[in-house]
């Protein structure tokens, strides 16, 4: 996810005052050796087409973060939000290989990141080659044979992308996200194969703390969870100084990175992810759609505009190719 101007301090703001509950964190089981694709998003808007279709068997709590396991597209899949940023994405894809184990190795056969961007074209889904976390002096090749299976779903044409930007649910109220229309974009959204995947970290290391039954963007659980918390937001208030910290806002908001030409997505978690996986020697691809970028018909000012207009579009294009991914890769790796 992008998040790089002040009017989204406000938001947070607003977000944390009227925060809700949040769910209890509770020792997790030891889980089974079943071998599992990890499908990772950034905030509450992005996993939510993907959660929806899960066959979700057990929730998983690790250090106060869920981690649903079931069966998406016939493949035993983990999903998770990582949380906005490097920090956070990083953190949640630890705790993830180092729970799903069998024995000594790990239970997790890949990862899949599905998700928005900034990027060309808004509604295209961008699948780079390899992401870069240190703009560019190293970078992080996909893996190959998903690669290729990237290459066939877009050859099929088996994703439904759609031109159709919608409100989304903000307030996590249980209301389809698909009910209001903002915009028909007028260009129709394709899979990009190929490019350089950016994943920076405007935060300087430190973590953004998302906020208890804060929305679909600054939430800290999937809207379709959010609405059913019943304790207060003692997970909030327990790391609330980020908010209060003057150097902390106003330096990310006030300094935004330039934007870049030379990269095909940019976000803030997806090398971090990748960089944990490359340590396992487990295949990763990513599915970032762009929500800020060319072929806005509003002609919108950039980001953080666009953002909030086309996010959902984005994640939803982002989670249809994802899944038409994970349908052929269990059908090749069965």
């Amino acid at each position: 996810m992008r998040m790089r101007v002040r009017g989204a301090a406000v938001l947070l703001v607003l977000l944390a005052v009227n925060g809700a509950p949040v769910a209890r964190s509770v020792a997790a089981a030891k889980p089974s050796c079943t071998k599992r694709i990890l499908v990772l998003s950034a905030y509450p808007g992005e996993i939510g087409k993907n959660l929806a279709a899960t066959k979700v068997t057990e929730t998983v709590f690790l250090e106060n973060h869920q981690y649903f396991v079931g069966r998406l597209q016939g493949v035993d899949v983990v999903l998770a939000l990582t949380g906005i940023g490097l920090v956070n994405a990083e953190k949640s894809t630890k705790a993830a290989f180092a729970h799903f184990r069998c024995g000594s190795t790990t239970a997790i056969s890949g990862v899949v990141f599905s998700g928005v961007a900034g990027g060309p074209y808004i509604g295209d889904v961008v699948v780079p080659q390899k992401w870069t976390i240190d703009n560019g002096k190293t970078w992080m090749p996909v893996d190959p044979a998903m690669f290729a299976t990237a290459r066939q779903v877009k050859q099929r044409h088996a994703a439904k992308l759609s031109q159709d930007a919608t409100a989304g649910d903000v307030a996590c109220v249980g209301t389809n996200p698909n009910l209001i229309t903002q915009v028909h974009i007028d260009h129709v959204p394709e899979i990009r194969l190929g490019g350089r995947g950016k994943s920076a970290d405007p935060f300087g290391g430190r973590q953004f703390t998302c906020v208890p039954c804060g929305g679909d963007v600054f939430g800290c659980e999937p809207c379709a969870v959010q609405k059913h918390l019943l304790e207060s937001g003692m997970k909030f208030a327990s790391t609330a100084p980020a908010f209060v910290d003057p150097d902390f806002i106003l330096g990310y908001f006030a300094a935004p990175t330039p934007a870049t030409t030379t990269y095909d997505s940019e976000d803030m978690e997806t090398a971090a992810v990748f960089r944990v996986a490359t340590r396992y020697h487990v295949p990763y691809i990513a599915f970032r759609a762009v929500s800020d970028g060319k072929g806005d018909p509003l002609m919108l000012p950039g980001f953080p505009y666009q953002f909030f207009v086309y996010k959902q579009l984005a994640a939803d294009n982002a989670a249809s190719v994802a899944q038409a991914f994970l349908s052929a890769w269990g059908r090749h790796n069965r």
